[in-house]
């Protein structure tokens, strides 16, 4: 069996596409397959995979645009490795990322079904190391692994203290993928954290404490697209909403921050101030908020200007 299938779902992005599938061919673990699929598109990214010569390499291709989180479904469908690795078709993968994450696999407990790693993120020319917020409670969990360390990781999670980024950095067993589903392919947002979430409740994730992966800002969906999918998102998890809070995570209060960032940004101050009373903003935050609020004033100058 092949040890790793790795997935990139990727549409109308035969620019980027080169170097994700670069990064993942040029691994130092070469037990691999890599499935791509072609979600539709129309701008040479067929012409594109057709030329590249690899036997690991394997396009799966669907006839029109049916989102990201169905050809993720897709390739997990067609995976035959015993894990399986996710990468955006914009993002890049370091050579040793796979390698560094089957060790931490290989050596985790035995109920390990999952490993993230830390990631940089790309913005404008700009870099900068993304931490993950939970690597004590990962160290204490590998102890004696206290049902409060898998309670704390669904804390961080849920109060977007963590962001694994898991399409492009999580490593998990094909079987627990398939058993919980795959993602979810009614999320328009959060397909992330809910993968990740599910994935949780079905054992021990491990974490490499290193960047093993770039990641490429490619925007956030409008906000009104953004605040249905949190208002599904936190419906789907209500329950471990309410037991996270009860731990004294402040969920909704951090997604209400979220959402008013996204509303400052379009513009939209009426409704980015009722997200705002709702919110908790921790002093950390405050530049991100005023950003935001900056943002939308510059561009609804820009859209009041006349012809």
């Amino acid at each position: 069996m092949t040890r790793v299938s790795v997935v990139i779902p990727t549409y109308d992005r035969a620019a980027e596409l080169p170097r994700a599938i670069e990064s993942v061919l040029n691994q130092t673990h070469q037990e691999l397959e890599l499935l791509v699929v072609d979600d539709g598109s129309t701008d040479g990214t067929q012409s594109l995979l057709d030329s590249i010569s690899d036997s690991r390499l394997r396009v799966i291709t669907h006839e029109t645009n049916r989102g990201a989180n169905v050809a993720r479904n897709t390739g997990i469908d067609h995976a035959e490795g015993e894990c399986l690795a996710f990468l955006d078709s914009d993002d890049e993968w370091e050579r040793t990322k796979l390698d560094r994450q089957l060790t931490r696999y290989d050596s985790g407990p035995e109920d390990c079904v999952a490993v993230y790693c830390d990631f940089e993120m790309e913005v404008g020319g700009l870099s900068g190391r993304v931490l993950s917020a939970v690597a004590g409670v990962l160290a204490m969990a590998d102890g004696d692994r206290p049902k409060a360390g898998r309670d704390m990781l669904v804390g961080e999670i849920l109060a977007d203290h963590l962001h694994s980024g898991a399409g492009s950095t999580l490593l998990v067993e094909t079987a627990v993928a398939r058993e919980i589903g795959g993602f979810d392919e009614e999320l328009d947002w959060f397909q992330d954290p809910d993968f990740l979430l599910r994935v949780v409740q079905e054992g021990f994730v491990g974490y490499v404490d290193e960047p093993l992966v770039s990641r490429h800002e490619t925007g956030s969906p409008p906000a009104a697209v953004a605040a249905r999918a949190d208002e599904q998102f936190l419906a789907k998890h209500a329950s471990l909403v309410e037991a996270a809070e009860e731990n004294g995570y402040r969920v909704r209060a951090a997604h209400a921050l979220l959402m008013a960032k996204l509303y400052l940004a379009e513009g939209k101050f009426e409704t980015a101030a009722d997200h705002l009373a709702a919110a908790h903003v921790p002093p950390r935050h405050v530049p991100g908020v005023l950003w935001s609020g900056a943002t939308g004033i510059r561009n609804s100058a820009v859209s009041a200007r006349p012809d």
